[in-house]
């Protein structure tokens, strides 16, 4: 596979030819009656829409890899692939997936590591049992899912690396508000979330296809609540652990409107919902200001209801991955 433009890399009126990763494809009618494809092509460092406007092809499956050509143009002011040709990859391709498919900076065995490390050094054992018994559940799809659909954390391993870096500013927040719990903390930051891995339907790629039958009608959030009533009867967790426990799951996003019934009503649970949106807002900014120019502004991000700003003299980060300058 020769190097290609970037997703993240493309401007209006140029032409590309290379081979890119499927997130979605539809057939869908215009208005004339005429078919059509519409899909939404990925790489590593962002997705594009693209129509195909000889609609007698079938769209192309979730996760396939196709070889793509046309000419990048504008509409609503966001960037389109308007594809002249296309074809699946063939072997002799040599495609490098590396390239396509966005995945979480640290190999998901570390992360994994990291997650029991900390729940070994958890003094109380009912919690201890309780977590480890949630992670157990949880099973082998750990390690490759993402953290979400399309926001935050949407990459292979994208669910651990969320749950690392939480895990990382509890440690520190813990530090400065030595009141709390660092124990509960931490096991309310590693179970949050775990019931995604239920809630999406994702493939071997790490790419979310779709979402589950329950994920559609209850949520991760009830379905984390449900799976941690019954496990910590299973194990006979002491009712009021287990019941704040359940508290810090289910309030984790705050507001109704977020899929939270209750608000957070005790610090540990407070902390635990700043941690999941700061982190989730902090991917979500780094990966939007890295699409445009350093002086430049995002489009619209409609999960912030906001615009961006990329600063000019933003510094390099400490692991050279960060917004740099130059680039």
């Amino acid at each position: 596979m020769k190097e290609q433009t970037r997703i993240a890399d493309l401007f209006k009126n140029v032409n590309f030819e290379g081979f890119l990763l499927v997130k979605n494809a539809q057939q869908k009618t215009s208005m004339n009656g005429s078919k059509y494809l519409d899909l939404t092509l990925t790489d590593t460092s962002g997705d594009i829409n693209a129509k195909r406007w000889d609609g007698t092809e079938l769209p192309p499956a979730t996760g396939e890899v196709i070889k793509v050509r046309g000419l990048v143009q504008e509409y609503n002011n966001r960037l389109q692939l308007r594809i002249d040709k296309m074809r699946p990859a063939a072997k002799e391709d040599e495609v490098d997936m590396n390239a396509l498919i966005p995945c979480a900076p640290r190999q998901p065995e570390d992360m994994l590591e990291e997650i029991i490390n900390r729940v070994d050094a958890i003094e109380n054992r009912q919690l201890r049992e309780l977590t480890l018994k949630m992670l157990d559940e949880a099973g082998d799809k750990l390690s490759i899912m993402p953290g979400a659909k399309n926001l935050h954390h949407a990459q292979r391993s994208g669910l651990l690396n969320h749950t690392t870096t939480m895990l990382r500013g509890a440690g520190m927040i813990c530090e400065l508000y030595p009141f709390l719990d660092k124990d509960l903390l931490a096991a309310g930051v590693i179970i949050h979330d775990l019931c995604k891995i239920d809630e999406m339907i994702c493939d071997e790629l790490g790419l979310v296809t779709d979402y589950s039958v329950e994920g559609n009608l209850l949520g991760h959030i009830v379905m984390g609540v449900s799976r941690l009533d019954r496990c910590g009867r299973e194990l006979g967790t002491d009712r009021e652990l287990l019941v704040i426990l359940e508290h810090m799951v289910l309030s984790h996003h705050d507001l109704p409107e977020y899929g939270s019934p209750k608000p957070p009503m005790f610090p540990e649970a407070e902390a635990l919902h700043i941690l999941d949106l700061l982190d989730a807002r902090m991917f979500e900014m780094k990966s939007e200001l890295e699409k445009v120019k350093p002086g430049g502004f995002t489009d619209r991000i409609w999960s912030l209801d906001r615009k961006l700003y990329r600063r000019v003299g933003a510094p390099k980060t400490a692991s050279g991955d960060g917004i740099h300058p130059e680039d």
